[in-house]
């Protein structure tokens, strides 16, 4: 994407450098050359202010991410989704597959938040959050410029790397990868599994060892190889953003009413031209080798490298600084803000209204579960004179950490008898879920006219935790 609605036409394009370089016009992709293969990007580091604000919550990130799996609350940890066990632990919470209505409007509240986030700030999750951005740039691309030598200021290597050297860069990846892997797959199957499966051996667990190789693997293949290609080819978000982001979304952009005409060299009065020297240090600090001078541009995620590098330029040539700053297309246009506009209003209506149901489906969601399942065969039996029985089967789940029993029993309407026929399945683990057949024996006469009774069943924990349930029993109509 290209969006260029409600700006001026450029003069200079990336025709001589779409790749991120104005020199390489062998590049026709950022990561392409004509020929097919593939043009490794190694971009210059911008240490501005905004790096450095980028940084600090980087590394704040990176220490919430491996710390989430070993919090607790309420003795449970903090995120956990464990698969095999089919239940999902968030903050505190046990949810289960049943609880379909709670999971559609969670990730319908991370959905909608999204979209509102990038309506207002544009892509502030690609290049501040992302973990793909945030382990890219502040971590493996450092161990780069530390093997290359080019530390604190990225870009190639001066001298290739000796073969030693590389073995050791790629060993260093390896160990990240694991940990990383291992912190990952802490998530899934919760700290204490995985430190059994660390300490034991493989033969022990052949299973779980392939997962975290796996895993291993693609971290491995993701940071070292594939790079900031998931950005540019695998990520979704960037095709996206043509319909989540307005003229008025904040986005990082480059000012064209005051940077063209481009010269390059010291400007003078005389010259007519723009701020802009046309030093192409916007473009080899891009970590995804595009040209902000471009325009809107899906491959951008918002990272503020090419700020910092204007900010340095604009501070030595004697300009102002801001000619690539945080800003709108109507905004580089000199048209107002409005902060108030149809998706700044309506997104955070739709989100509240999510919000607030789930907030009232999980105050109201109770320790267990309990649901009436009709029996199979006939909807009836007579089973003396005048007496009719139905056969149903309660599906109970207990919700909770501890053993429970539960006590059924027909509350309304009187005179209906319960009969539990396996009260075993009464008692559940931590966890557990039984089907209870059970039968019910009442007056054919409750039933005369429309040949069913509303009927409701109380079930009672062990842990004085009460739920009712609705029903109909099935008889003759005369």
């Amino acid at each position: 994407m290209n969006d260029k609605r409600s700006l001026p036409v450029l003069p200079h394009t990336a025709a001589n450098g779409a790749a991120g370089t104005s020199h390489d016009d062998d590049a026709v992709l950022s990561t392409l050359r004509r020929d097919g293969s593939r043009r490794w990007l190694l971009p210059h580091l911008a240490t501005g202010g905004w790096w450095r604000k980028r940084r600090v919550v980087a590394y704040i990130l990176m220490v919430v991410f491996v710390a989430i799996p070993h919090l607790r609350v309420a003795g449970k940890p903090l995120i956990l989704m464990d698969i095999p066990a089919r239940q999902f632990t968030i903050f505190g919470r046990t949810f289960l597959p049943t609880d379909t209505m709670l999971l559609a409007l969670l990730m319908l509240s991370v959905m909608f938040g999204i979209v509102l986030i990038t309506a207002i700030a544009g892509r502030a999750w690609c290049g501040w959050a992302c973990p793909q951005t945030v382990y890219m740039e502040y971590l493996f691309r450092p161990i780069d410029r530390l093997f290359d030598g080019t530390t604190g200021r990225g870009g190639h290597a001066k001298k290739p790397l000796t073969g030693v050297k590389q073995v050791a860069r790629v060993a260093v990846y390896v160990l990240l990868s694991m940990f990383l892997a291992h912190t990952f797959l802490a998530y899934f199957v919760g700290t204490e599994r995985l430190s059994q499966w660390i300490q034991s051996s493989p033969i022990d667990h052949p299973a779980a060892f392939l997962v975290m190789a796996a895993t291993t693997g693609l971290m491995l293949f993701d940071f070292l190889i594939f790079r900031e290609q998931m950005c540019l080819i695998a990520c979704p978000y960037g095709r996206f953003q043509s319909v989540m982001l307005d003229e008025q979304s904040l986005i990082v952009t480059y000012d064209p009413v005051r940077g063209e005409p481009r010269k390059k060299g010291k400007h003078r009065a005389e010259d007519n031209a723009g701020d802009c020297v046309d030093c192409n240090r916007c473009v080899v600090v891009c970590p995804t080798g595009i040209d902000i001078r471009d325009g809107l541009q899906m491959e951008c995620i918002n990272c503020t490298q090419c700020i910092d590098a204007c900010d340095d330029v604009m501070d030595r040539v004697g300009s102002p600084r801001g000619l690539i700053r945080y800003g709108s297309q109507d905004g580089i246009a000199g048209k107002p803000r409005r902060r108030f506009r149809p998706r700044t209003i309506i997104y955070p209506l739709i989100l509240t209204a999510v919000l607030s149901g789930f907030a009232y489906a999980l105050s109201t969601k109770t320790t267990f579960d309990a649901r009436v399942l009709r029996g199979k065969g006939a909807p009836f039996t007579t089973v003396a004179r005048g007496r009719i029985s139905n056969s149903f089967t309660i599906r109970l789940v207990n919700r909770t950490d501890e053993k429970q029993t539960y006590a059924l029993q027909v509350a309304e309407p009187a005179n209906v008898q319960l009969k539990v026929i396996d009260p075993t399945g009464l008692t559940l683990e931590p966890g557990g879920t039984s089907l209870v057949p059970v039968a019910t024996e009442f007056s054919g006469s409750l039933t005369f006219g429309t040949g069913n009774q509303p009927a409701t069943l109380e079930v009672t924990s062990s842990k004085d935790a009460s739920k009712t349930v609705q029903f109909n029993l099935l008889g003759p109509r005369q």
